[in-house]
Formats: structure tokens, sequence, C-alpha cells
């Protein structure tokens, strides 16, 4: 299990998740993110189009992070789940807590200023 973060727009952080989420692959993970929500990290994607599986321990972490980011003012998006990511996602009803996207270009867009006139 590998995380790569990068940075698009300046301020929207784009995790891209590769293999699993667990106990054993999460911890260095969670502390890493929750350090850049401390500094100011306030939009967060979660890119799960290689995440082969998520645990129990995986979805408490996705959800200690997403409560975190709304402490301080932000938010996690979630986007490109596929198969059995889906599946425990939705049977937890995380799908109504998380924003979930097709892509991260979409869930991207979400972040952008809403316009006053519309």
């Amino acid at each position: 299990m590998e995380f790569y973060y990068h940075e698009l727009d300046k301020d929207v952080l784009i995790i891209s998740a590769d293999g699993g989420i667990d106990r054993h692959t999460s911890k260095e993970f969670v502390q890493d993110v929750l350090d850049l929500i401390e500094a100011g990290i306030r939009k967060i994607i979660i890119d799960c189009e290689k995440l082969s599986y998520i645990s129990s321990y995986g979805l408490g972490v996705l959800l200690h992070v997403h409560k975190r980011a709304r402490m301080m003012g932000g938010e996690v998006k979630i986007a490109n789940v596929h198969s059995r990511v889906a599946a425990v996602l939705n049977l937890t009803h995380l799908n109504k807590i998380f924003g979930i996207y097709p892509d991260v270009n979409r869930a991207r867009l979400e972040f952008r200023p809403k316009d006053a006139d519309a």
C-alpha cells in the first residue's frame, strides 16, 4: 500500500491510494493527512482508482480524517471508487457522508466557488 500526495489549483490536495487501507497501511497516512489539515489544507480528494480493498479500520480512518477536516472548516471528497470498495461504502452508508465522484476532475469542480447569480 502506498499513498501519493500532490496538489492541484494550489489549495486542493489529491491523495492517490494504491493497494488497500487497513490497520497496517493507514497509520502513517492518517498522521500525515491530519498534520496537513492542521497546517491549513482544507480541500482533500482521495483518489481510489487503484484502491483494491478497505477494511473496517480503514473506514474508521476515513471517517476520522473527514471529521477533523470538518472541524477545521474543510471537506474530504472521494473519487474513482470501484467494485468492492464502492460496495463497502454503500453498505456502510458512508456514501451519504462523503461526496463520492466518478473521477478526480468532477470532485475538484465541486470545490470551486458557487456562482452567486446561479
